[in-house]
């Protein structure tokens, strides 16, 4: 493993430093039962051998068959209690592991939320199914400390064999240091090969695995599709049932490719390792049995020093295979670092928001230009408007204009790249960010309702004031549907979780959205093609109710309809990144340019 493997490691076990250390405790604990446990079998059966050899008393051999005995029924226990807390605790860092990542998620820039590179780095980090990033690497470091403790214990247990090879024995046999060199060495040589082609077929077995990765994203892509029953009715009524059918023939077929590539690798691992480890274990017992026929070991200790050697040479290959997983792993490691110390790119302002009943705030974009980072193109160029406070400002022009880059640079889920936008006369990158967020109460054409009950999806909280919110829906024509609803603001949206849960249509969704921006009773309210899912009737009741929704406050309204648009006072026309007409209906009707040939396209349909 590199440097930066290793360090990107240690920064995600980082984690569980504080809240979490008793994590690291018990897999410390657990992992040297584990290494321990087993010499004490090895060890109490070669002196019971030695003892019986010599002629030993039946209460000499009973006392150390009840001192190995018990040692080694007290250290069961005691594993099997760590494994029983070990494991609990890797099923809670799994439950809990998400947390951190959404909580991140929440917090960072909003155009890390649009960038394909952060997506694909959170998208390694999940993708091992049943198994979280971190209970895998607290499985592979338990592994590697009991193949630690296990080498330390059995370099400790067969050392005094390799003192005694080195003294002059009477059958003549060269008791000395040269033949247990050159037995470790032909030993070494085994685990060596074991070690490297281990490592090779477990990199193929990997490459695999990223195939079969690749072919299961695909799949869950079409199964989400097929599983919903909004994204059915496409599927249906336009024929799409064969599409489907050949790519997942498509997707089974390379699947079964890469499966079957995979059992070979498997395969030819498991015959490699096994036939590599009898040989070194048969080796081992020759070594032994030499040493015994020499009277340089007792026969008991053929059976210890043989076991531990064994001991010895699988936890070396231990090491070797999980030293493997923990370099790839070390790789989701870095990737998990990586996206939780995203650095903060937006200025953070500590100025707080003038707090203002009147809601007298006045916002001006002055030379205003934006492009979206990695992008040599400006989206928005040189904007100079101001916002006239109370007033009802709609916004139009044709796709890629940049109406809703321009409601995300107000709304601050971008900051400007030239120029700077101020509220009462101060940039707003100097206020504090949550409170200036407080000014905004949004509607965008891509808004979501939840599967939480009715009265927490127009609060946005837990708890809502029931008065606001009936209030609120009432005004956004959704009143007398509520009055129909069993549970009233109790309803679950939906019926994901709740089986009384009603589903409401697409209009209905829009219509609590809207709610949901009048209860939050901000001083801005901004819609972005608010009635895109109403129809016609529902639309004019939001057109018709639009004054009793916003009050006196400053409104922005984007629609690709510029007969919904005659209601505002002030229209802003967006061409190519720019503001290229502004003024009422009335007035853009009769003036040559781009409002009025967009009203004209749309006029013929309208009878």
């Amino acid at each position: 493993m590199s440097k930066k493997e290793w360090k990107n490691m240690f920064a995600f076990l980082g984690s569980l430093r504080g809240k979490h250390t008793d994590v690291l405790v018990s897999l410390v604990i657990l992992s040297m039962l584990q290494a321990v446990r087993p010499f004490l079998s090895v060890i109490l059966t070669g002196r019971l051998v030695d003892g019986v050899y010599e002629g030993a008393g039946i209460k000499e051999l009973a006392g150390y068959a009840a001192a190995g005995v018990g040692g080694i029924f007290l250290m069961s226990a005691a594993e099997g209690i760590a494994i029983m807390f070990f494991n609990r605790k890797l099923e809670y860092m799994q439950e809990i592991e998400g947390a951190p990542l959404n909580k991140k998620s929440m917090a960072m820039d909003y155009e890390y939320l649009e960038d394909v590179e952060v997506h694909g780095k959170r998208q390694q980090i999940e993708q091992f199914g049943g198994w979280s990033l971190m209970s895998r690497m607290l499985h592979i470091l338990n592994k590697l400390l009991v193949a630690t403790v296990t080498v330390i214990m059995a370099v400790f247990v067969v050392f005094p064999m390799f003192i005694r090879c080195s003294r002059p024995v009477s059958q003549g046999l060269a008791g000395s240091w040269l033949m247990a060199a050159v037995f470790m060495a032909v030993i070494l040589a085994l685990v060596w090969a074991e070690f490297r082609t281990g490592g090779y077929f477990n990199d193929k077995v990997a490459e695999t695995r990223k195939l079969i990765s690749k072919h299961e994203t695909r799949s869950k892509y079409y199964m989400d599709i097929l599983s919903g029953y909004e994204k059915q009715k496409d599927v249906r009524l336009c024929k799409q049932q064969r599409l489907y059918e050949r790519e997942f023939r498509d997707i089974a077929d390379h699947m079964k490719n890469a499966v079957d590539k995979m059992a070979h690798f498997s395969v030819l691992d498991m015959f490699t390792q096994q036939s590599l480890s009898s040989l070194t274990g048969f080796l081992v017992y020759i070594f032994a049995g030499t040493m015994a026929i020499a009277g340089i070991i007792s026969i008991g200790n053929v059976v210890t020093y043989a076991a531990s050697i064994l001991k010895f040479t699988d936890a070396v290959g231990s090491m070797a295979f999980f030293m493997n997983h923990l370099k790839r792993n070390a790789v989701f490691a870095g990737d998990y670092v990586a996206y939780m110390n995203l650095p903060q790119r937006k200025h953070e302002g500590m100025i707080p928001v003038e707090k203002r009943r009147d809601g007298r705030f006045s916002v001006e974009f002055d030379h205003v230009s934006f492009r979206y980072p990695g992008s040599e193109s400006y989206v928005l160029q040189d904007l100079n408007l101001k916002f006239e406070i109370g007033r009802k400002m709609a916004i139009v022009g044709k796709n890629g204009s940049g109406k809703t880059t321009f409601i995300k640079l107000l709304c601050r889920l971008y900051d400007v790249t030239e120029g700077c936008i101020k509220l009462n006369g101060i940039d707003i990158r100097k206020y504090d960010y949550s409170e200036y967020c407080r000014l905004f109460a949004v509607v965008f054409q891509d808004f979501r309702v939840f599967s939480f009950p009715l009265g927490e999806n127009v609060a946005s909280a837990s708890e809502a004031d029931a008065g606001r919110a009936e209030d609120a829906l009432e005004r956004a024509g959704m009143g007398e549907r509520c009055r129909t609803l069993p549970e009233g603001l109790n309803t679950c949206v939906g019926k994901e979780f709740e089986e009384s849960g009603v589903t409401f249509s697409g209009g209905e969704k829009q219509k609590i959205a809207i709610a949901r921006a009048i209860y939050k009773d901000a001083p801005f309210v901004i819609m972005d093609e608010p009635t895109a899912a109403l129809d016609p009737e529902s639309e004019c009741e939001v057109y018709a109710g639009f004054d009793k929704m916003v009050g006196n406050k400053t409104s922005i309204y984007i629609s690709h309809r510029l007969a919904s648009c005659r209601f505002c006072e002030d229209i802003l026309v967006f061409d190519g990144g720019k503001v290229v007409q502004r003024g009422s209906h009335g007035e853009l009707e009769h003036q040559d340019g781009l409002y009025r040939e967009l009203w004209q396209a749309q006029a013929q349909y309208y009878a």
